[in-house]
């Protein structure tokens, strides 16, 4: 229940990590893409209003206004001059006196005037910078004033406007949008961060209940052999003029039972340091054929000592780069457990040969096998798939996971085929 509620608050903390991250991104990448829709689409208008009032000033050096109509000058104009000089057609020139006043009514037009402009004040604040502007609270236009130098007249500035009515719809429209798919990205993330928490929480979890049930298991394993050996200590005193030949027995299981104890806290700690990446292989050239031969060899004779068929069918005459004593170990763990689930007259084999561009070791037995629920836990630490068996034979499920951790820090592959009572093969592949 403890472990659930931290698990819990874990996933809690992931998840707004996660929802504040996407909020974060979301939001950056918003006002990059709102600012560039909006800078695109009044890029065009400014660059007009910059450009008119470039025309209106450098090319009349005495403030002088452009004509908007052929009879302003003496000389004609020609259509494509006029057209080259004059305005957008949804831009209007305003002039101001120095007392606020629009001096050219009757070219902006008197209906528009009238209905729109006798209440629209000069602003002074903003010249010579385009500025947002509404007029009547329904038009919304893009503006730009500043000082018109001609001293021969009563015009005091110039205010060049364009209408952006369509601009600020598609802007208007692009806020709601942009506030709707807010809506619905946040429910997305929220989801999205709820199932990445749950993701993440996983192997977390399971590395939890792992390191649980390994401390569980480890404590299992070393209390029985310190409780027989503290046992049988014990036993000792209680006679201490006795002759180790009368206590031979005790003293021969005392033994028996440290050995067990030292190997398996040799097997945790070669394990730990798989786990903590500590321990580095050091590899080098191994002819493959040779080097099973002489690991084999003494356990011919054990085999031949208890009865069984010990077959060496070394086919693969290809060096290796690998790890000399780790390569050793998951050897003999792979040959010692197929001593230990055979009987008498039952065969052991160890083949060699080459394939895909890789050396293959196989060891097979015909023994007890394991059953084919059960051999997806055999690499498990700790994993017996009989308990009272293997702890006759000295088993304590740890040798598989080393010789798992072994062939994958060599960058190989195991796995295991078996049929309960049919006998097992361990099938390793390591790259030449």
């Amino acid at each position: 229940m403890f472990n659930k509620l931290i698990f819990k608050k874990q996933q809690l903390k992931f998840m707004i990590f996660n929802l504040i991250a996407f909020t974060v991104i979301f939001t950056i990448f918003s006002i990059i893409i709102f600012g560039q829709v909006q800078n695109t689409l009044f890029s065009k208008t400014d660059e007009e209003l910059l450009s008119f009032q470039e025309m209106m000033t450098d090319n009349n050096p005495k403030g002088l206004r452009l004509p908007l109509k052929d009879g302003d000058l003496d000389r004609p104009i020609p259509n494509d001059e006029r057209r080259k000089n004059a305005p957008n057609p949804r831009m209007i020139v305003m002039h101001w006196d120095n007392a606020g006043n629009i001096r050219n009514e009757n070219e902006i037009g008197t209906l528009f005037y009238e209905n729109y402009l006798t209440d629209y004040k000069l602003d002074k604040t903003t010249m010579d910078k385009i500025t947002m502007t509404k007029i009547s609270e329904l038009y919304h236009f893009r503006y730009i004033l500043f000082e018109d130098h001609n001293d021969e007249d009563e015009i005091a500035y110039t205010q060049l406007m364009i209408n952006v009515d369509a601009e600020q719809t598609i802007i208007s429209n692009f806020e709601k949008l942009f506030i709707i798919w807010s809506v619905i990205f946040i429910v997305l993330s929220i989801s999205a961060s709820f199932i990445l928490s749950k993701k993440m929480m996983k192997p977390i979890i399971h590395s939890w209940n792992k390191q649980a049930e390994f401390v569980e298991n480890a404590s299992h394993e070393l209390r029985t052999p310190l409780t027989i050996i503290q046992n049988k200590l014990e036993l000792l005193l209680t006679a201490p003029q006795e002759r180790i030949s009368d206590r031979f027995e005790n003293i021969a299981l005392s033994l028996s039972e440290t050995r067990r104890l030292s190997k398996l806290t040799s097997d945790l700690l070669t394990l730990a340091r798989a786990d903590s990446a500590e321990t580095q292989i050091m590899k080098q050239s191994i002819h493959i054929d040779t080097f099973i031969r002489s690991v084999c060899t003494p356990y011919k004779e054990i085999a031949e000592s208890q009865d069984k068929h010990f077959s060496l069918n070394c086919q693969s005459p290809f060096t290796i780069e690998a790890d000399e004593t780790r390569l050793h170990q998951l050897i003999v763990i792979l040959v010692d457990n197929a001593l230990k689930y055979t009987s008498e007259n039952d065969s052991i084999r160890v083949k060699t040969y080459g394939e895909d561009q890789k050396v293959v070791i196989e060891v097979s037995d015909t023994g007890i096998g394991i059953k084919e629920e059960n051999i997806q836990y055999i690499f498990d630490r700790f994993y017996r798939e009989d308990k009272a068996r293997t702890r006759e034979t000295g088993g304590m499920g740890l040798g598989l996971s080393i010789a798992q951790w072994i062939v994958s820090m060599h960058n190989g592959t195991i796995h295991v085929i078996s049929n309960q009572n049919k006998g097992t093969t361990f099938i390793v592949k390591l790259p030449k």
